[in-house]
């Protein structure tokens, strides 16, 4: 018998088409499968340990997607809970599980599958030289490694049927590559390893493989020869082109996917339209070798305030880039004999919305704005310090004119105050693989039960 998986949408909390999912259940699929996080929005959540979709939103999808696996009989599995996979967010996801347990009156199995790295650990891999930098990774060290306030490691299948062959009714695990937990059950059911692979890749966002992206729901069949997409969304449809595209997604190599314990070749595989909706999938080859885990981690930089001020005036709009950059070596002075700090204590930039705020001197394309923004950015060691050059600045970003013999101009503030603390800021300071012996030697898993009989 085929492996069946329901893929109800590309990360929970973004919702999906409830009809759709209901006929995915009427399909009879082995497992529901769904993505909670994604590095996309940055490192925040990472830093934070907290998710970034709300936590409302995400108990009203999880809770109807609880009532589908009750109605099927069948595991639901969430990889990455709470956007990025830490072990706080892990927990969030379980007391989020156990409340609605009791308000629906069921009684189930939950496993959790923890993947966050204590420092110390990877510090060893590191002395042992069993972790090494992707491209591009920063440097990093044992007291680099101290000083970062979250570790994941990304768990593979492996991992995922691990926590499946405990009997859970629901999984709910940390970081895992996207595709681990569409690719575990098939894999464990003994389906074409390079099938089960492929087509966890295209859906593991859910509807994007397809002409409805928006709309959520794909069931995916695996078999011993390859596997069979299909949207479950009134009117969409899959497509060879819709299909083969999702390799280009988030990847460098539209042929190659690195996963842990070997990589997906997808060069000789053959993509064919069955019935005008479903694309069957059937040549992917998955090529085994060393067990690795991408590593991801987060640092503090310091906290942020941002300030934000509007310019319209056609002459001040013409010259903006000059404008803010005369700004900003004055702004610079006047820190430093006012409030006694260098450049190195605090970092202050500006960004103009558009012109060049997303890509900065790499910007090719040049038009004629009616107005534009300036976003101020000051980084700085404490929160306070932040706040006060924040304060100190704000007269200017709203007054200072271009030339010295002109009257004072007045531009836009959106809001009030003009300045924001932004509280703790991130960056991401880990891009590794470390090897693994065994691999679970750097996860574990706790069940239990919940819910009343």
């Amino acid at each position: 018998m085929p492996t069946r998986v329901l893929v109800p949408t590309g990360a929970l909390g973004i919702t999906f088409d409830r009809a759709a999912l209901a006929r995915g259940i009427a399909a009879k699929p082995d497992i529901i499968a769904v993505d909670g996080g994604s590095t996309d929005s940055g490192p925040f959540s990472l830093g934070s340990g907290t998710s970034k979709y709300s936590r409302a939103a995400t108990k009203s999808e999880w809770r109807d997607l609880m009532v589908a696996r009750a109605e099927a009989g069948v595991p639901l599995v969430v990889g990455t809970s709470g956007t990025c996979g830490t072990d706080s967010t892990v927990d969030w996801m379980y007391d989020i599980t156990r409340e609605i347990a009791a308000e629906l009156g069921q009684r189930i199995k939950v496993a959790r599958l923890y993947s966050s790295q204590p420092a110390d650990r990877v510090t060893k891999a590191l002395a042992a030289g069993r972790v090494q930098p992707l491209s591009p990774a920063p440097p990093i060290s044992a007291e680099t490694l101290a000083t970062m306030r979250n570790i994941v490691a990304l768990a593979g299948a492996e991992q995922v049927q691990a926590a499946l062959a405990t009997g859970a009714d629901i999984v709910i695990a940390g970081r895992t590559t996207d595709t681990a937990i569409i690719s575990a059950l098939p894999l464990a059911r003994g389906e074409h390893a390079g099938a089960a692979w492929h087509g966890a890749k295209v859906g593991e966002c859910g509807a994007l493989c397809t002409t409805n992206p928006t709309g959520g729901v794909v069931l995916i069949e695996f078999d011993r020869e390859g596997f069979t997409v299909e949207p479950l969304v009134e009117g969409a449809i899959c497509t060879p082109d819709s299909v083969s595209a999702h390799m280009l997604y988030e990847n460098s190599d539209p042929f190659i996917l690195y996963e842990p314990g070997g990589h997906l070749d997808v060069t000789a595989a053959r993509y064919d339209a069955l019935d005008g909706r479903c694309v069957r999938v059937t040549g992917s080859r998955w090529v085994p070798g060393r067990y690795t885990v991408k590593l991801e981690g987060a640092a503090l930089v310091g906290y942020q305030t941002s300030i934000l001020a509007v310019l319209r005036d056609h002459r001040y709009v013409a010259n903006a880039q000059r404008w803010v950059d005369e700004l900003h070596a004055y702004l610079t002075d006047q820190i430093a004999k006012r409030m006694g700090l260098g450049a190195e204590a605090y970092a202050l930039e500006f960004r103009l919305i558009g012109m060049n705020s997303a890509l900065g001197d790499m910007e090719n394309r040049q038009g004629e704005p009616v107005e534009v923004g300036v976003l101020g950015l000051i980084t700085a060691p404490t929160a306070e310090l932040a706040e006060e050059i924040g304060k100190l600045i704000n007269p200017y970003v709203l007054h200072y004119p271009l030339t010295k013999d002109e009257e004072l101009p007045t531009f836009a503030f959106p809001y009030s105050p003009a300045q924001s603390e932004r509280g703790p800021f991130y960056e991401f300071a880990l891009n590794h693989i470390m090897e693994l012996a065994d691999p679970m030697e750097a996860f574990r898993l706790e069940v239990s039960e919940v819910g009343y009989a």
